[in-house]
């Protein structure tokens, strides 16, 4: 299975929007796309946070055509270089620093009508990367409308998944109190919990966690929506939700509006769950868990809820059962969707080292960088690939009992002779055999004054 790029993810996760509609209505794509460009984006490696509106299209039909990988950046041939004279190049960034609201177009223009290009011989293109390379390719002091936000709810269950992180009470983990963390990830169109536990963090492994329970209990959501934390800007779970075909929307920051019914959970959460909670009967994790489940399937899941005209969430989920994506076929691999990929260097003894464990992989990888994939959630390694993502073979827990009685792989005699029979060729014993007319090889003729006898007298002496 190959790694995802991270830039195509990053692409992926700005097109959101856009790619997780099954249906464009007339102007929604330049609508979309401009709330897009006037958002402000986490891009990888710019110090920049905004997207212009071509670049978004560009990426928006790529994708329709080529699909996730498409969206893998292309070395342009050009990089680092301009075509620009210098004395353009100087006088584009001098005008722009005067007046930093200056367009592409006026830039262009002023050049023109100076006599220090012809007209048309600069290229738009050229003045943005030129800019871009100097870090005042931004507009600055640009007007913007008031953000309008309006009230929605997902037509069919299935649609929007939402995902958030509330902070929980403190409780008995492995002999000491430790404060835990609620992970829910809620329907949209039904209120249901598709799952939710308390987990001891809320790092991107506590999400993929729940991710994967939710998809087992309740199939395959069209679109995701989470915010901007750092866990959720994970590169495992952007390829996890890549390869399952769901959208991943991150909400802007600073807008909670758009994950309101979410917030709404937490409140009833706070007020109906923790504070009937008995802490004292918590013993531990597993414990606290198991009311959780219980007070979501056998209450919360069977409250009529206003916003749904009095349905309860079980009921108004099972009404677009036939409607939801099921997992089929890549049930059986679920399992290695949520595999991560750490590198690792094989020590000399063939052990690499995961989560305080040594494993064992094939002993010819030993001293060579290898990706070993692990399955984070049972804390054990299952293989090793290559650069390319090529089965390298098994990683199985060190036996140092075992080892002690098995037998050790030895030199092959074989290759041995092999290796004698390469080094007989060799270029200097090739030059040595001929010289000398060693096992009938013909010597090689040299000048009187060159050859030795055995005896040390040259053949002119003798003579």
């Amino acid at each position: 299975m190959h790694e995802l790029h991270p830039m195509a993810l990053f692409r992926l996760s700005v097109l959101g929007p856009l790619v997780s509609r099954n249906r464009l209505e007339r102007g929604d794509l330049k609508r979309l796309i401009r709330e897009i460009a006037n958002r402000e984006h986490d891009i990888p490696g710019a110090s920049r946070q905004h997207i212009a509106e071509k670049t978004i299209e560009a990426w928006y039909y790529t994708y329709c055509r080529e699909g996730v990988d498409g969206l893998v950046p292309k070395t342009r041939s050009d990089q680092g270089k301009s075509k620009l004279s210098h004395a353009v190049q100087e006088a584009i960034l001098g005008a722009k620093r005067e007046n930093p609201r200056r367009s592409l177009d006026s830039l262009v223009l002023l050049v023109e009508t100076t006599g220090l290009a012809a007209k048309g011989a600069v290229p738009r293109s050229s003045v943005h990367r030129l800019l871009q390379s100097h870090g005042i390719s931004r507009p600055t002091g640009a007007a913007s409308e008031p953000e309008e936000h309006r009230s929605y709810t997902a037509q069919y269950a299935g649609d929007i998944w939402y995902g958030d992180v509330m902070h929980g009470p403190r409780v008995p983990v492995k002999g000491r109190l430790r404060k835990v963390y609620l992970v829910s990830l809620m329907d949209d169109a039904s209120r249901l919990l598709a799952h939710s536990a308390f987990c001891t963090g809320e790092k991107a492994l506590d999400i993929e966690g729940v991710l994967k329970q939710a998809i087992l209990k309740r199939g395959l959501p069209s679109k995701l929506v989470v915010d901007n934390g750092s866990a959720y800007r994970s590169k495992s779970l952007q390829g996890i939700c890549a390869r399952l075909g769901i959208h991943l929307i991150y909400c802007r920051p600073y807008a909670p509006e758009g994950k309101a019914k979410l917030e709404r959970w937490h409140r009833t959460f706070r007020q109906q769950f923790l504070t009937e909670l008995d802490l004292t009967r918590i013993h531990d994790l597993a414990d606290l868990n198991a009311r959780l489940w219980a007070w979501i399937d056998e209450i919360y899941h069977k409250r009529s809820h206003r916003g749904l005209q009095g349905k309860t969430p079980l009921a108004r989920y099972q009404q677009d059962l036939p409607r939801i994506r099921q997992l089929g076929q890549r049930a059986g691999g679920l399992d290695a969707l949520f595999y991560h990929h750490i590198s690792r260097k094989v020590r000399k003894d063939g052990s690499v080292s995961y989560d305080g464990q040594r494993f064992e992989v094939p002993y010819a990888l030993s001293g060579r960088k290898v990706w070993l994939v692990v399955d984070p959630h049972a804390r054990e390694a299952i293989s090793v690939k290559d650069d390319d993502g090529q089965s390298l073979g098994e990683a199985t827990p060190q036996d140092l009992i075992a080892n002690n009685h098995r037998r050790r792989r030895k030199p092959d005699p074989q290759a041995q002779s092999i290796r004698t029979v390469s080094q007989d060729n060799s270029l200097v014993e090739i030059a040595y055999r001929q010289h000398y007319a060693i096992d009938g090889a013909p010597a090689t003729e040299t000048s009187a004054e060159q050859t030795i006898t055995d005896t040390g007298v040259t053949d002119t002496e003798e003579s």
